[in-house]
């Protein structure tokens, strides 16, 4: 599919990682019958909410597709800029994350795909997969770590920092290590946020959605109103508002019967408030838009809808609700969902629907001429799933 990206967009430069083809879209059929049937605040005017899922779990032939490729498609060739090398040698590739980080799968296989070394740094002190797990010693094996090791990158894991010591940190050690041993280390913060370019593969994610919509002959808008997407470092929320706040732009005049569509962050984890994630995914959304042609300031933080009802007990803790959510996912759909991104994605959605927020939402900003039947709303699976198996010895196992 060819996109109509503005010029300032279409000559930054990206390596393709993910098909030639975008990633699918498909209707959750069921799970939308069961949810509209279940609502609890249902009046004879609501609007049927059909669910519909972007599969960026299917987006790369690479292992574990999933969101991070998207990203990494606008760092690649910052990566393989010739001031990178140190005295001809090629960059290493390094990069940090939670014990089964998604992240650091996906940064090792693109390694593999530049053919460059890759140093995968995993934090036993982050969130609380590891402490949840019966069996730490699986945990510390299975599941992403396995498939980091399988793809070859070099693994260190660090302990939990000591108390008093939390703000030591150990990457520029790491970082001072390698360039004393003659290397060009190339750092990709966690989850390709802190990146200057990270937001760039969302923004170009929502151009790419927006194309989609015409093959799915939406009834209503026409549109997929909301947006649900797991929001953790931010970026990824926030290249996807700063990508529709452009489409919004360009379709400026051409139509004024609908809303602008809503991207919905779901938190998953409960570490810092939620003022300060809708900080970052702001400033992420905002640096974005510079890059592709608008100004920061077209974008306020009234852009920027995150929730953080559901975030649960910790980051990375399959808690009994989460799992259930990832039941309903697998047992209606036949969709796997993953325990520290998705299922929480899928929990807020259903709660959204449920309990009857996205339609009060929408009636609240709805703009008197319209009058919908039907309220689409797509989630965003970023993958992930690579980590059930390490989830296994936990008090709220999958599939228990």
């Amino acid at each position: 599919m060819t996109l109509s990206l503005p010029a300032a967009f279409a000559q930054i430069p990206r390596y393709p990682l993910l098909y030639p083809h975008p990633s699918p879209i498909h209707p959750l059929r069921i799970l939308s019958s069961y949810l509209n049937s279940i609502t609890c605040d249902p009046t004879p005017k609501s609007p049927f909410i059909s669910l519909f899922a972007k599969r960026e779990d299917h987006s790369s032939p690479l292992a574990c597709a999933g969101n991070k490729y998207r990203k990494l498609e606008y760092i690649v060739p910052d990566i393989l800029a010739p001031h990178r090398q140190r005295n001809g040698t090629p960059p290493t590739l390094v990069t940090e994350g939670a014990i089964q980080s998604n992240h650091t799968v996906q940064v090792a296989a693109v390694a593999n795909r530049l053919g460059l070394d890759a140093i995968v740094v995993l934090h036993k002190g982050t969130g609380g997969g590891l402490a949840a797990a019966t069996d730490k010693a699986s945990f510390l094996r299975t599941g992403n770590v396995q498939v980091v090791r399988l793809l070859g990158a070099e693994v260190r894991v660090l302990e939990a920092p000591v108390a008093g010591k939390e703000d030591e940190d150990p990457i520029s050690g790491i970082l001072e290590e390698l360039h004393k041993q003659g290397k060009a280390p190339y750092w990709i913060p966690s989850g390709a946020s802190l990146h200057p370019l990270g937001g760039l593969g969302y923004a170009r994610g929502a151009f790419e959605i927006a194309a989609q919509e015409r093959e799915q002959e939406l009834k209503g808008s026409g549109r997929f109103d909301y947006i649900f997407v797991a929001c953790g470092s931010g970026s990824t929320v926030g290249g996807l508002i700063a990508g529709f706040k452009l489409l919004d732009k360009m379709e400026e005049g051409k139509r004024t019967d609908v809303q602008p569509r809503k991207v919905i962050g779901i938190l998953n984890s409960p570490t810092q408030p939620q003022e300060y994630h809708e900080g970052r995914a702001l400033k992420f959304a905002r640096r974005t838009a510079g890059l592709i042609g608008l100004d920061e300031q077209d974008i306020s933080m009234a852009d920027v809808r995150l929730d953080d009802r559901l975030v649960g007990t910790a980051y990375g803790v399959l808690d009994t609700q989460t799992n259930e959510a990832m039941e309903l996912m697998a047992r209606k759909e036949g969709v796997v969902l993953d325990p520290v991104y998705t299922a929480k994605v899928i929990r807020g959605l259903s709660h959204w629907v449920h309990h009857g927020d996205l339609v009060r939402d929408w009636s609240l900003q709805r703009k008197l001429s319209e009058d919908p039947n039907q309220l689409n709303a797509l989630f965003i699976h970023t993958g992930g799933q690579a980590a059930l198996c390490a989830y296994a010895n936990t008090d709220s196992s999958p599939g228990i």
